[in-house]
């Protein structure tokens, strides 16, 4: 389980990195700092904050799925959690700025779901493989 965890979370994490690339591209970085005509509701450090967060908990998924060292899948979690309550928060100031015209509101929905979808899938599965369900 803990490797299908891993899977999920790469695709969560490429998907988060292309919404992150998307809004960088478009302006959005500039557009928070209001540097553009343009707004956006993303403050930097809540976008940058869920992808240091994520990276950094992605990172320490690889070293448990390596090592083994189940203390790692409690930590993970744990940044996992941290890493939703983020997400939550972007996803509901992209869903109130959809009608906006915020950079963000430019980010193609399927992926915004698609990626929602693969995080809870991620969270889930790291937390069975914390509780030990699926070991023979």
């Amino acid at each position: 389980m803990a490797v299908v965890a891993l899977v999920t979370w790469l695709v969560t994490a490429v998907l988060g990195f292309t919404m992150l690339y998307l809004w960088i591209s478009k302006g959005g970085l500039q557009a928070a700092r209001g540097g553009t005509e343009r707004s956006s509701r993303f403050a930097p450090g809540l976008v940058f904050g869920h992808f240091a967060l994520a990276a950094t908990g992605l990172i320490l998924w690889i070293v448990y799925v390596v090592t083994d060292t189940e203390a790692l899948t409690w930590v993970a979690f744990g940044f996992l959690i941290v890493i939703a309550v983020l997400g939550d928060l972007l996803f509901l100031r992209w869903w109130r700025g959809l009608a906006s015209s915020a950079v963000e509101s430019g980010l193609p929905k399927p992926v915004v779901y698609t990626h929602g979808v693969f995080a809870v899938t991620t969270i889930v599965l790291v937390l069975l493989t914390a509780l030990g369900v699926g070991e023979s």
